[in-house]
């Protein structure tokens, strides 16, 4: 276990962690939709950052019954898919080529499954592809939080140019809106191999400092610039080639404080895509980590200790 630690510089060394705890999701056209905005108005107000992407258009072409069961008809990229419901006894499906469907029951109860239901069985049971890949991310803090990621998506030019440019077939718009943990998280690893031994207690004071005073602001744009490093999506222009940099004002007091990495992560049980883009292949959960440091014996988080 030793063997790669006793070459390293510091007994004590720091990174930032950041997570998202959180989301929203909804297409990109729901944003002027005032009854779908209301619906998430609460989680809203706390997701600060945003990611707009493609997913493959799942579109609903019908319903019919076919003795006991109900079966509901999708098209995905060209490809026609079923699902099978089994009705209960008694019920009956009522609805004609052009809809509305739906089942009724003997006292005149109406149901029919939910479009998040269909979208869950269509991924878990035909294992279709339903990948989201990350266009464009951003962020919106404004003073002391007043300004929120649909805040900014209302009046986005980069939103915009993606629509202009045209949605490519069998795709559509979607975003991905999601809040981070509203709290300041350091990751300290003691290594009692190091060469420098002496400077510990100073270099733990130093982390304990850029813990107690790290803003939300600040959380904010560096989960921003790490996930923009981590994915280089094909609209983003800043942070793509220029995180982490000692030139950089919002990583100034990281360095200042002697921080060794940076990291954000994406993680959620619910999320129905995985996340990718051309230089990222598609994964259920994300961890962007940049190191600040280039001197390889620096390098203690996430990386073998050679």
């Amino acid at each position: 276990m030793r063997e790669g630690f006793d070459k390293k510089k510091f007994d004590v060394e720091h990174a930032v962690h950041m997570y998202a705890t959180s989301n929203v999701i909804m297409p990109a056209s729901a944003i002027y939709q005032d009854d779908i905005v209301k619906k998430y108005k609460d989680q809203l107000k706390t997701c600060h950052i945003y990611l707009i992407g493609l997913v493959p258009k799942i579109d609903f072409s019908g319903a019919k019954q076919d003795g006991s069961n109900l079966i509901t008809s999708f098209e995905i990229l060209s490809k026609r898919y079923d699902l099978i419901w089994p009705m209960p006894t008694g019920t009956t499906f009522m609805g004609g080529a052009e809809g509305p469907w739906y089942v009724v029951d003997q006292e005149g109860r109406k149901s029919f499954p939910n479009e998040d239901t269909m979208r869950a069985r269509l991924i878990g049971e035909q294992k279709i592809t339903y990948d989201f890949e990350v266009l464009y991310i951003g962020q919106a803090f404004g003073e002391d939080g007043s300004r929120n990621a649909m805040d900014r998506l209302k009046k986005h030019e980069t939103l915009q140019k993606i629509a202009v440019q045209g949605i490519p077939a069998g795709y559509t718009l979607m975003l991905l809106m999601i809040e981070i943990v509203p709290a300041n998280r350091i990751i300290t690893m003691i290594n009692p191999f190091a060469k420098d031994k002496e400077h510990g207690s100073e270099r733990i004071a130093k982390g304990l400092d850029k813990l107690r005073n790290t803003t939300e602001a600040e959380r904010t744009t560096l989960y921003e610039a790490s996930l923009i490093r981590h994915f280089q999506p094909r609209f983003n222009k800043e942070f793509k080639n220029s995180f982490p940099s000692t030139n950089m004002k919002i990583l100034s007091d990281c360095y200042a404080k002697d921080i060794a990495a940076v990291t954000a992560e994406i993680c959620f049980d619910n999320l129905p895509f995985r996340l990718y883009s051309p230089t990222v292949k598609p994964k259920a959960s994300h961890i962007a980590h940049h190191d600040l440091h280039s001197d390889e014996a620096r390098r203690v988080f996430f990386t073998s200790p050679s």
